[in-house]
């Protein structure tokens, strides 16, 4: 059998210099594998190495993420054996066990296996590189698997940790006890971060729990040991206990709020726990406290933005921005009132909840227990002298009422609206009773928009046009997007100005397709339409924008 150094020199992938180099390295007490050396010395690419390991040993060579990997094999391979050999399971036939290992080198690893594993199987062993096989132990053993072993082995009280409450914001990468439920609730917030999660889902069933990560707004199923099941009242009581819940509370739902710290980014929690026949379901809302969004960040064209920076410095008026759930509202008044954030200016703002403390202005929440509604703050809120007002969200009647008188006598107000599309916020105002003469006056503009992913620049393909014209991008998905093929969102949108013509149809009552029409004629350029030039533009994808917008 050939050596490894010497069929990389003939294959052209090393200088013959560079592998005596790192020979020399082994005889002067270097241990490890050749190949190992060669690896951390960037001088071979691991997917080379490997196919020459293949041909050296005559073994099979694999890409983990193309195969199927059989549960019951993982099952019979302790994460900690996996972990400490670099090994994954694949496949179990009878007493015969197929393991993926990136070491052929190791002609103990077969004893070593036999004996952590206290059973006697065949074994039959294939190649693939260690970052794939600690990537698959990972992915197939779940987050916390080696917490979750010692916490059931008994080495460490985990219930007995639950108990235990730091005061203040909790630091997630503190070394805490090994095998404690406090480390793997930790793990989990931890990974989650670290993937740009924006929300963490806990949801029991019978048999299982299920974890998934909403990442630029798509939910993400994530692999959690099945042991866990055993343990989730106690991690349920650990998130009560990190938010202020109360823990004999099963019945009720609740939400708490809790702070925690990763290096030196001090990160807000929303929590919110549920009840169901499995038990209680919990859904952890992440809010990173980083630096507010710029207006010229939200992917608004040049000529609408001129328009709404006009719009937003008029010193009367009411701006809404409408969509649904999750489609960036609360990002965008943010950013509208940042940028006239002046000295010169009271910014009072009446939200439910705080997503993001700003400098400068004057913030307060709803909490309808003590009978602080949107519309009791409203009140409130002009008897200290504002010059803007945010309203987080126009609910009632009463809302919509009072912010727009409050935009007619003096005030600039921005607020939101769950509707459709931008026309279809007056109709929405129509319906709350609002007159239409108040509407016409009052409305200075509406955005209806919703967030498109945005494509990985490190990974996006360019995809020529049947008729050769133009050219699109697609996802095609690298380590930096965790495979997705995108990284971060941005919006689509349209805007309506009311321009004299509108308002003329507003005062008519006239239907939100007539509105839309004319507003159309007028300029107005559609969310799909907008959406379409971001594909051109190589920012999105036609799929993307056709999910949010639904048009074809």
């Amino acid at each position: 059998m050939k050596r490894l150094g010497q069929l990389l020199v003939e294959k052209g992938l090393l200088p013959e210099s560079q592998v005596e180099e790192a020979v020399q390295a082994q005889q002067q007490g270097d241990k490890r594998f050749l190949g190992t050396i060669l690896l951390e010395r960037g001088w071979v690419e691991p997917e080379a190495l490997l196919a020459v390991l293949a041909e050296q040993y005559q073994m099979p060579c694999v890409r983990l993420r193309d195969i199927p990997i059989d549960r019951a094999a993982v099952e019979r391979v302790p994460f900690k054996v996996a972990l400490h050999y670099k090994v994954m399971p694949l496949r179990l036939q009878h007493a015969a066990l197929t393991v993926a290992t990136a070491n052929p080198q190791d002609v103990r690893l077969m004893d070593e296996l036999q004996l952590a594993l206290q059973q006697r199987y065949t074994f039959d062993f294939v190649l693939a590189t260690e970052e794939d096989i600690l990537r698959a132990i990972d992915k197939y053993y779940g987050i916390g698997a080696e917490t979750v072993e010692d916490i059931l082995s008994g080495d460490r009280a985990g219930g007995g940790s639950v108990a235990r409450v730091e005061e203040g914001v909790q630091d997630l990468e503190r070394t805490t006890d090994d095998g404690s439920v406090v480390k793997l609730v930790n793990q989990l917030i931890l990974e989650a971060h670290r993937s740009r999660a924006s929300d963490i889902h806990l949801e029991p069933y019978r048999s299982r729990v299920e974890l998934r990560y909403r990442i630029d707004g798509r939910l993400h199923r994530v692999d959690l040991p099945p042991a866990t099941r055993q343990l989730f009242p106690a991690i349920v009581s650990r998130v009560k206990v990190m938010s202020d819940l109360n823990l004999v509370e099963r019945r009720m739902p609740q939400d708490g709020r809790a702070s925690v710290k990763v290096g030196v980014e001090k990160i807000d929690l929303r929590v919110s726990v549920l009840p169901t026949p499995a038990g209680e379901s919990v859904v952890i809302r992440i809010l990173p406290n980083r630096p507010l969004v710029e207006l010229q960040q939200l992917g608004f064209r040049a000529s609408d933005m001129e328009a709404l920076e006009q719009v937003i410095r008029k010193p009367h008026g009411l701006i809404l921005v409408t969509g649904p759930t999750g489609s960036g509202k609360t990002t965008t008044l943010y950013a509208c009132l940042k940028s006239i954030n002046t000295e010169e200016r009271k910014i009072i703002t009446i939200e439910d909840p705080i997503e993001y403390e700003q400098e400068g202005n004057t913030q307060f929440q709803v909490n309808p227990q003590i009978g602080l509604t949107f519309a009791n703050g409203l009140r409130s809120m002009l008897r200290h002298d504002p010059d803007v007002m945010m309203v987080g969200e126009i609910r009632d009647p009463e809302t919509a009422e009072l912010a727009i008188r409050i935009a007619l006598t003096g005030h600039l107000v921005f607020s939101t609206l769950h509707t459709n599309d931008a026309a279809s916020a007056v109709i929405r105002l129509l319906d709350m009773g609002i007159d239409a003469y108040l509407i016409a006056s009052s409305v200075e503009c509406v955005i209806a928009q919703r967030l498109v992913r945005v494509l990985c620049a490190a990974c996006k393909e360019a995809v020529p046009s049947s008729n050769g014209s133009s050219t699109a991008f697609r996802a095609k998905g690298c380590e930096q997007c965790q495979r997705t093929g995108y990284c971060g969102r941005i919006n689509v949108y349209e805007m309506l100005r009311m321009s004299e013509p509108i308002r003329q149809l507003v005062l008519e009552k006239a239907p939100a397709d007539a509105i839309r029409r004319k507003a159309i004629e007028l300029g107005m350029r559609t969310m799909y339409e907008d959406g379409a030039e971001k594909v051109r533009s190589g920012v999105t994808t036609k799929d993307e924008v056709t999910w949010v917008t639904q048009e074809e």
